[in-house]
């Protein structure tokens, strides 16, 4: 299907072409046009600076920039129904998974596109059928067994997650060259629901991934600009939430919400991949090796520096601080893991709002009541509490480069359960599923990047056990071998490509910047 110079090279169906319409697509066409060429010149920029990095540099504040952190301004205020955003359920676009969240009793959704979506086709054309459909309140799902399922009177806020801008989507091209995921995900919803969203009283929002520093969030911001021009949007209408999840961007916090600002609405602990950025930003520096994923706790001094910084900022400027991922799947079998585990998210969300964020993530509607206790026991009736401005925190670079953790050691197990949920999620992701139930955790991509570094990091350095020898690549191969036995072999589903890709990540002599990168190729 052609629609200028845009092609669709993927299946079509006719409630694919409801989305696929010739108006959205040229709309699409437009922003790749526009903004592709900046796209590629800021991924060769990261390329740039990692180079630097691994020549031995470091990170530091931008001097260039000092007057942004130093200036006296804000973000635009938060629209009625972003607010209050004391609980955010996450999820992927399948379309029970977006009524049971819209209906789970938080105050937002974010649906998405990336980390908790395996970007297969289907996934993310029905996807955008489905968020359609939400937002005229029209979508409806049937079980198997006969239950309906639809929503309910009052719902979540709905928040979308684009791609980052280091994917594209090849099943559409421009001149010959796959569109940018990015502005093909957000340009699709964009363009079939703004409208819509505002005639309903709310609004095109948005949360913004693996921004690497502020000339990404420029980009972004232009592109909405750009939007909202071209759909005749009165400018400032989006709202975006950006995920400080690499450790670039916590060196750039108010440098990213002041590009922003006319559509910033807040910064987000994004956990899992702060810790994936350090692993691979620094992997070739001893003192960056880090212990156990178990063991690098949001407690540990560089995470607890890095969400305290994050607190500080958006306060400052009038911006929602929202924490981490509770990614806890309660048991139906085991009440006592349920007692332990529950116990470590109330936990977590006391800290969080002890320490000022305004709203934190869960991955399971069960944690929804769990986390808004916390909460409500913190914020009261108020809807958020930037007015904690939180001076006394002060931070510097080097504290937010102090990777070392107090106590932490690699073991037997770190290693097993690394290769195992790393061999799990890719099988899952293979197979269409990008949130994929692990060990009583909903996992996503982010995890098995964690899993998969940690193995590079640790057989790279030659690193050794608390229970004694080296990490060899022998001994991750018998590892590897073994752990896929418990799973049902290499015949089992997609099990031998999974084993594939995990052996081309963990035993290259460089590092992949992505595992989704290269496992999309074997994507159906």
């Amino acid at each position: 299907m052609m629609a200028n110079g845009i092609r669709v090279v993927g299946p079509m169906t006719s409630e694919y072409a409801e989305i696929l319409t010739p108006e959205a697509l040229a709309f699409v066409e437009r922003l790749h046009r526009e903004f592709n060429p900046r796209r590629e010149e800021l991924l060769r920029l990261r390329q740039e600076r990692q180079a630097k990095i691994l020549a031995g540099g470091t990170l530091d504040f931008l001097p260039e920039t000092r007057d942004v952190r130093e200036g006296e301004w804000s973000v635009a205020p938060a629209p009625a129904d972003l607010n209050d955003r004391r609980v955010e359920i996450t999820g992927p676009v399948d379309r029970k998974m977006i009524i049971n969240a819209l209906n789970s009793g938080a105050k937002v959704f974010m649906a998405d596109f990336e980390d908790a979506n395996s970007p297969t086709w289907a996934n993310i054309v029905e996807g955008q059928r489905n968020l359609r459909d939400a937002v005229r309140r029209t979508i409806s799902f049937e079980n198997p067994d006969g239950r309906r399922y639809e929503l309910r009177d009052e719902t979540a806020t709905l928040v979308v997650r684009p791609r980052g801008w280091h994917l594209v989507e090849r099943h559409v091209e421009v001149d010959g060259q796959p569109v940018s995921a990015s502005l093909f995900d957000f340009g699709l919803y964009f363009f079939h629901n703004a409208a819509e969203l505002i005639a309903r009283g709310s609004g095109p929002y948005f949360y913004l991934p693996k921004l690497q520093g502020h000339l990404e969030a420029r980009l972004w911001n232009d592109v909405f600009r750009s939007a909202q021009d071209a759909l005749v949007i009165p400018q400032g209408t989006i709202r975006a939430t950006v995920l400080v999840e690499t450790i670039w961007a916590a060196f750039e916090m108010d440098e990213i919400l002041y590009e922003l600002r006319e559509h910033a609405s807040g910064l987000n602990a994004g956990r899992w991949d702060y810790i994936f950025s350090v692993i691979k930003t620094f992997r070739d520096r001893p003192d960056a090796i880090l212990p156990d994923r178990a063991q690098v706790t949001m407690t540990v001094p560089f995470m607890r520096t890095y969400t305290e910084l994050l607190v500080r900022t958006c306060h400052r400027r009038g911006a929602h601080a929202i924490g981490g991922m509770a990614a806890f799947i309660p048991s139906r079998r085991d009440p006592k893991v349920n007692e332990v585990a529950l116990a470590k998210v109330r936990e977590d969300k006391e800290r969080e709002a002890g320490d000022g964020f305004d709203g934190t993530w869960v991955a399971h509607p069960d944690l929804v009541p769990v986390a808004q206790a916390e909460f409500d026991r913190v914020l009261g009736d108020r809807p958020h509490q930037k007015d904690r401005l939180r001076e006394d925190v002060q931070v510097t670079a080097a504290d937010l480069l102090a990777f070392q953790v107090p106590g932490g050691t690699i073991t037997e197990e770190g290693i097993r359960n690394n290769v195992s949920v790393a061999l799990q999620y890719i099988n899952s992701w293979l197979q269409g599923v990008g949130a994929a139930a692990i060990f009583n955790l909903m996992e996503d991509a982010a995890t098995a990047e964690i899993s998969r570094a940690q193995l590079w990091q640790w057989l790279h350095h030659g690193a050794r056990t608390a229970g004694g020898g080296q990490f060899t690549a022998e001994r991750y191969e018998r590892i590897r071998d073994e752990e896929l036995a418990k799973l049902g072999g290499r015949d089992t589903q997609r099990y031998a490509d999974a084993a594939e890709i995990l052996d081309s990540l963990v035993l290259s002599e460089s590092f992949t910047d992505f595992l989704t990168v290269p496992a999309y190729a074997l994507l159906e």
